[in-house]
This record gives C-alpha cells, structure tokens and sequence, in this order.
C-alpha cells in the first residue's frame, strides 16, 4: 500500500502530460474526423450544350434533340458569339446537326456530327451522351426501314437505364472514423506511459528511496510486484479513458462487432506499450532524457508506421522498415479492420496475426525488463 500511495503521488505530479497526451488525441482526432466528412457519393451534373440544327426537326432528328435535352441543359446561344461562350465556359458542348442528317441515319450511313468542346470532364460526358444515342442508332439502321417505328425503338432502347445497387451494408464513413481514432490513439498511449512510467520509475531511482527500500522490511522483489502492478492499473485506467472518449467521439457504433476488434486490438497494444515503458524506464537513469525518449519512441513510431500519415502515402522502404515497430501492426490491423464486410475466422485471419506479433513483442520485451 506504501509503494502504491508512494505511485499515486509521483503520478499526481505529473498528471500534465497525461492530460496533454489526451487533448492531443481528441483534437486531432476530431479535426480528421472533419476531413473525413467529405462525401464520396457521385452527383450527377448535367453539361451545358447548345445545338445548332441545319436539319428538318422531325423524326429521329426530333428524337436526337429531345435525348440530349433530357440528359443535359441545352442553351439558346446567337451564332454569332457561340466560340465567345465556349471560351468563358458558359457552355461545355457545341453539337452542329449537319443538313440530311435525319436522311443519313435512316439509310445506315454515319452521319458527320461537327462538335466544339471545352474539353472539361462535362463535355465528356457530352460525348458520351452522343455516343449511347449513335450507337443504338447504327444497330437499329441496319434492319429497320420504317421511321415511325426506328424512332419508338431507339427511344424505347434509350429510356433503359441501369439502377446501381448498394453491396456493401459497411458503414464506411463510421469505420474510417473510428479507424482514425483508433490509428491517433497508438501516440497518446505510447508517449502517455512511457513518459509517466519512466518519470515514476525514476523518481523511486533516487538514492534517498533506494536506501530507505533497502532498510525496510519489504523484499525488493515485492516492491518491484506492487509497482508493476501500480503502472498495470494506471495503464487500464489511461485505457478506459481513451474507450470512454471514443464511445463520446463515435457513438453507439463502438459496440458493434467492428468496434469489439478495436477495442481488443486497443488492449493488445496497450499491454506493448506497457512493457516498453518499463523496459525504457528501467533503462534511464536521466530525468532530463525522458522527454527526448518520449519523442523518439511515440512520434517516431507513429509517423513511421501510419498513425499521423496513412501508410498508402508513404514510400515502400520507410513501411519495410516500420515492420520491426509494434506500432506497425496495431495500426495496419486498424486499416483492415474498417474493410472487413462479414466478420468471421477467415475475414479476421490478417488480424489475429497481427495481435500474435504484437504478443510476441510483449514477451520479448518481459524478458528484457527481467535481465
């Protein structure tokens, strides 16, 4: 009970940094969360186009000219001051209806469509609502005859339009942001503990405590119990914190199946980066360092790995080598963890793998605090 009041107050004195480590994780995380926001739903955005007819407006020339006035906004222009429209971008698309243009199609033969375009991605799409129209065209006029009934066709074949439909039940704007969270938590964990577990550790380090620890009753290798077991449960209660933060960030999507994995890759990690605290405590016998180890260890690892920086943006040789960090695999598990559609055995595979390497990290790091 001594070495753990002994902890609380060590930790009372230091509770800065603890605060700092969690306002930098609520800040960043939100503000990322409001670049995420950008939505990637296709809007669909008519062109403008003026057509300059030169052809009887009947028959499948009438037809042409009402397919393109419902799929894009057709413009009334002089002829006089159409190229003048075309450069200031009040129009994208400038169709000349040749005359005989209606003659032509009906007798199979391509008509020669003259046209004017900014060359914007809207006057592609220009092209390609000419494109569908001809290309029905050309199948009908090779067999058809009758005008009347050319006409029903195409428009029959034009009216066809594919609904797209929604595979994914993912709710992927959730996901990213939780991922998000998630991927920002590895520095608040990493620089929190081993900048309090080194600072504490330090302060029983002192001659004065170390010679009082050596007189009293209590065997060395109880005192070392009873303050793992104080940074064990000042860690959980960093944790939980960090669990509580995400659920008023996020939402009720934290306790879906996605948000369990989270959480228990979350935990995985938080027990690495336990064990690296004590290893580096152990290490450092300079107060003044710590701060410095702090950055090496917490920003260093994070920019590496993809807390700060998503890994698809950075070059293959800096993610080979972020491999050997511990880091790399809570956050790469974090990526895969928002693709995952049905979560079963086989979709979690790539994570369980990633949560074997990080306890593969904590026992190496256990054998190293105990030499």
């Amino acid at each position: 009970m001594i070495v753990f009041k002994s902890f609380l107050q060590v930790l009372n004195k230091n509770k800065g940094p603890v605060i700092l480590f969690t306002i930098i994780l609520v800040i960043f995380g939100t503000l990322n969360f409001n670049n995420n926001d950008n939505s990637m739903n296709f809007v669909s955005n008519k062109p403008d186009i003026v057509i300059v007819n030169n052809d009887v407006n009947e028959g499948i020339t009438e037809e042409f000219i009402s397919y393109i006035e419902k799929k894009a906004n057709v413009v009334s222009i002089s002829n006089q001051n159409l190229d003048d429209a075309l450069f200031y971008r009040e129009v994208n698309y400038i169709i000349y209806i040749p005359d005989g243009f209606r003659k032509d199609v009906l007798s199979g033969i391509k008509p020669d469509l003259k046209v004017k375009s900014t060359g914007d991605y809207q006057a592609s799409l220009a092209d390609m609502i000419i494109n569908r129209f001809m290309n029905v065209v050309n199948v009908y006029s090779s067999y058809i005859s009758d005008e009347d009934l050319f006409v029903k066709l195409v428009n029959n074949t034009l009216d066809k339009e594919v609904i797209p439909e929604v595979v994914s039940k993912l709710d992927s704007d959730k996901l990213n942001k939780m991922a998000t969270y998630f991927n920002f938590m590895n520095y608040s964990i990493l620089a929190g503990l081993v900048y309090v577990i080194c600072l504490i550790l330090n302060s029983f380090k002192k001659e004065m405590v170390m010679k009082r620890l050596i007189v009293s009753s209590m065997s060395y290798k109880r005192f070392n119990i009873y303050l793992l077991f104080s940074n064990l449960l000042f860690a959980l209660v960093l944790w939980i914190i960090y669990i509580v933060l995400s659920y008023i960030l996020l939402g009720n999507i934290l306790f879906s199946l996605h948000g369990f994995i989270y959480i228990v890759n979350s935990f995985v990690f938080l027990i690495v980066s336990l064990v690296i605290a004590l290893f580096v405590g152990n290490l450092i016998n300079n107060r003044n360092a710590i701060n410095g180890i702090v950055n090496v260890i917490a920003l260093g690892s994070s920019f590496l790995c993809g807390s700060f920086v998503p890994v698809e943006f950075m070059p293959s040789s800096v993610v080979n080598i972020s491999k050997i960090l511990p880091s790399y695999y809570y956050i790469n598990s974090n990526d895969i963890i928002k693709t995952i559609e049905v979560i079963d055995f086989n979709s979690l595979i790539p994570v369980i793998k990633n949560i074997f390497i990080m306890i593969v990290f904590i026992i190496i790091f256990i054998i190293l605090v105990n030499i």
